[in-house]
């Protein structure tokens, strides 16, 4: 790993840390540089679980690419639990899982979900066949070593270490017991590593989202996967899961990972994202290029198909909290993960994914944060680099309607300044004493300041 330089503009200490208020670091690690904005995507949790077949990866790939891949999106991400035979929704740990694995303990696609992944192809046609569409290939990981290559004690490739010399019992996953933690300590554990992740180049990934490691925080095993990255020859975008990630292991996350999560899992109800707020305040601090705190997925349209949470549905969020959702996270610059099966989406949904306006401040913008809370009324700003304009966004966390304010000079703005409406597109003049919007319970508004 090569030494950190920070170049930072305006310096502040906060609780005895550097913080970074332009939220631009203009050196770093080499892989910052594979996600220099939040990475967009799809994911198959929120709508299939670990039940994601083939042809349903190939659905929303084929949707992204005629509908989103001109905004940005461009991740195909499959999610848990791809190597097991028999998946169940609505529950893990079932007694009787039948696991796909090589002589070296390395788990592989389960040939009944992915057909493709035959003969020993593993990922490698499905990643192709994504990746001539112009897009990217994700996969998910539970961190460790399968449980299953402890018990046969499989050797690891390109060592003489076997699976029974890398592996503990302690800290194991209490919620999915598909594996064991990898001891770092351990004579082979970094060549385990490596070789799951030289395997994973072989495929053509792109992204990985490594489950477990964030709470609690497992140092060890992210050094080892950091390092297993930087050894594969192929550039993948990092994603720890779930949260929420320590504070302050802030500084050590973003050298180790392109993105990371804050919050535990996210799901389409008020009181999942009503917290969110007071979290994203606190991690604004450590948005940045190439390394991004993760408020987690968009639980939107068709979602819980076989998924872990409830019953097949359309989002829990009224029209107005899904506003709401898109505008903190864009605010926020937190990567954007889909979550519905995009073939099933409605008008209004699509609509979310592709209005380039919003989207614009998720790709360029900096010095994003909170900067009052005014009793449930909150507001948030951004500047826009090479542009005296602005973003301001103001929402309505109450359960009554009221006025959210934001004066000129709490925007360090002054002169007239038109106001454009992300949503309605409608551009308005900008009062002398700032701005005045009425908002429902569990509304915003969001607007680009035109100087």
């Amino acid at each position: 790993m090569r030494y950190l330089v920070f170049i930072l503009l305006f310096p502040i200490v906060i609780s005895g840390r550097l913080t970074h208020t332009s939220n631009k670091i203009s050196d770093g690690p080499e892989f910052w540089k594979w996600a220099q904005t939040p990475p967009m995507g799809w994911n198959s949790w929120d709508c299939f679980g670990p039940t994601v077949t083939e042809k349903e990866v190939k659905a929303n790939a084929d949707y992204m690419a005629t509908h989103l891949l001109k905004f940005g999106w461009e991740y195909v991400v499959v999610d848990i639990r791809w190597y097991v035979e028999n998946t169940k929704a609505h529950g893990y740990n079932q007694t009787d899982p039948v696991y796909t694995m090589d002589k070296y303990g390395r788990f592989l696609p389960a040939v009944n979900k992915f057909p493709s992944a035959a003969d020993g192809k593993g990922f490698g046609p499905l990643a192709n066949y994504i990746h001539a569409k112009g897009l990217k290939f994700g996969i998910h990981l539970m961190r460790g070593i399968p449980v299953k290559a402890v018990k046969e004690n499989t050797p690891i490739l390109g060592t003489d270490s076997k699976a029974d010399d890398i592996y503990s019992e302690e800290m194991q996953c209490r919620w999915l017991r598909d594996m064991y933690t990898v001891d770092a300590s351990r004579d082979g554990a970094q060549e385990y590593y490596n070789s799951l992740f030289n395997l994973y180049a072989s495929w053509g990934v792109d992204y990985v989202k490594v489950d477990d490691l964030s709470s609690p925080y497992h140092q060890g095993e992210i050094e080892l996967i950091r390092h297993a990255i930087d050894q594969c020859g192929r550039p993948m975008v990092l994603s720890l899961s779930p949260g929420a990630t320590p504070l302050e292991k802030a500084e050590h996350v973003e050298t180790h990972a392109n993105l990371w999560r804050i919050s535990g899992d996210f799901w389409d109800n008020w009181r999942a994202l009503k917290p969110q707020f007071e979290l994203c305040k606190n991690w604004s601090p450590y948005i940045g290029p190439g390394h991004w705190p993760d408020a987690d997925m968009l639980p939107l349209g068709h979602i819980a198909i076989r998924g872990e949470r409830g019953n097949a549905r359309w989002s829990g969020f009224s029209h107005e909290e899904q506003f709401t959702l898109m505008n903190l996270w864009a605010m926020f610059r937190s990567p954007l993960m889909f979550g519905g099966n995009l073939p099933d989406n409605d008008n209004f949904t699509l609509s979310l994914l592709t209005n380039k306006d919003l989207l614009d401040i998720s790709k360029n913008s900096s010095n994003n944060r909170e900067l009052k809370n005014d009793n449930g009324f909150i507001v948030w700003t951004a500047d826009i680099p090479g542009s005296e304009d602005k973003y301001v966004a103001l929402f309505n966390i109450t359960e009554e309607a009221g006025d959210a304010t934001v004066g000129k000079n709490e925007l360090n703005m002054n002169g007239p300044i038109k106001a454009k409406n992300l949503w309605t597109k409608k551009i308005t003049e900008m009062p002398d004493d700032g701005l005045k919007i009425t908002l429902a319970p569990h509304s915003s508004a969001i607007f680009r300041l035109l100087k």
